[in-house]
């Protein structure tokens, strides 16, 4: 597995409420749900390539 980038993020506290809210729903870390809600959108836009697709997801 290739080491992940890691990096500040400021976000607006009720945002992240939602986001505490919504990711122990999925059964996930609010980070690992921002990744994968982030990953979602980066497919859905055509922004990874069909090669990526598969290895982004895999964790």
């Amino acid at each position: 597995m290739a080491k992940k980038k890691n990096f500040p993020l400021r976000i607006d506290p009720k945002l992240y409420d939602i986001l505490q809210s919504w990711s122990k729903d999925e059964f996930r870390s609010v980070n690992s749900h921002v990744e994968y809600l982030l990953r979602e959108s980066a497919m859905k836009a055509g922004r990874l390539p069909k090669t990526e697709d598969k290895k982004i997801g895999e964790d």
